[in-house]
């Protein structure tokens, strides 16, 4: 992540339309997969700050693992239950876990098919995985650029990596449907006027509440069809019966 952007997340991630409402996409999803007895032990992967622990604790007790040090503050009332160290074959918590999040992480990993596989090999028996991920090399923006991604996936591309990795996908889903038109658009403009990644910025408040309701209804209808486009992507899955 670039280091400005960084800076300003936290507040990107409580208050910008975009975060809020995939927050409350993960969370709907979460309720309903939720078994009888909870999850009890969650794995978020790219946690940051633990910005997304308060709303997870609702389904059980909840870690989480992040690289970049710049990232996590020591003030953190979270920060004892987050790990900081790459998530690879040397991280081993020596447990395991019956939900892994990994929410707009793999689109940085130059191995995305070694932390998938990784992360199944922490899932307990029955686990249930949820990735997002950004959609569509057609997409590609100055955000792209900033947020350092090395693509995007559709999702064949991602059953090529869930293959390799492992993961059974149980559902597969594109959403944000609205912002696709409006993402070709603002990749025009920028390949025309060679503009500069800059990071983004929270919308005037009515905007940006009347952006959240927009995608929250699209969520509860359109993203429950199988539209074959959109500008990100949901996987949920179990580990292989082979992996």
């Amino acid at each position: 992540m670039d280091a400005e952007y960084g800076e300003v997340y936290r507040e990107l991630f409580e208050k910008h339309w975009w975060w809020r409402s995939r927050s409350e996409l993960i969370v709907e999803k979460l309720r309903q997969l939720q078994p009888a007895d909870g999850w009890k032990q969650i794995l978020d992967v790219g946690c940051g700050d633990g910005l997304f622990f308060d709303r997870l604790a609702e389904f059980g007790d909840i870690e989480g693992v992040e690289p970049s040090a710049e990232l996590v503050h020591s003030g953190n009332p979270h920060r004892d239950r987050i790990y900081v160290c790459p998530f690879d074959d040397s991280f081993r918590p020596g447990k395991k876990y019956s939900l892994i999040l990994m929410l707009d992480v793999l689109e940085h990993l130059e191995d995305p098919v070694g932390a998938l596989r990784h992360a199944l090999e922490l899932l307990a028996p029955e686990g249930t995985v949820i990735v997002t991920v950004p959609a569509f090399m057609a997409l590609w923006t100055n955000h792209d650029v900033l947020n350092h991604h090395l693509t995007r996936y559709t999702k064949g591309s991602f059953r090529e990596v869930a293959q390799r990795s492992g993961l059974d996908i149980q559902e597969a889903r594109y959403f944000y449907h609205w912002t696709f038109p409006a993402k070709l658009a603002t990749r025009a403009v920028e390949q025309t006027l060679h503009t500069k990644p800059e990071a983004p910025k929270i919308p005037a408040k009515w905007l940006n509440q009347v952006l959240f309701w927009l995608s929250r209804l699209e969520q509860t209808t359109l993203s429950t069809l199988p539209v074959p486009f959109g500008s990100s992507l949901m996987i949920v899955g179990r580990q292989g019966k082979s992996a």
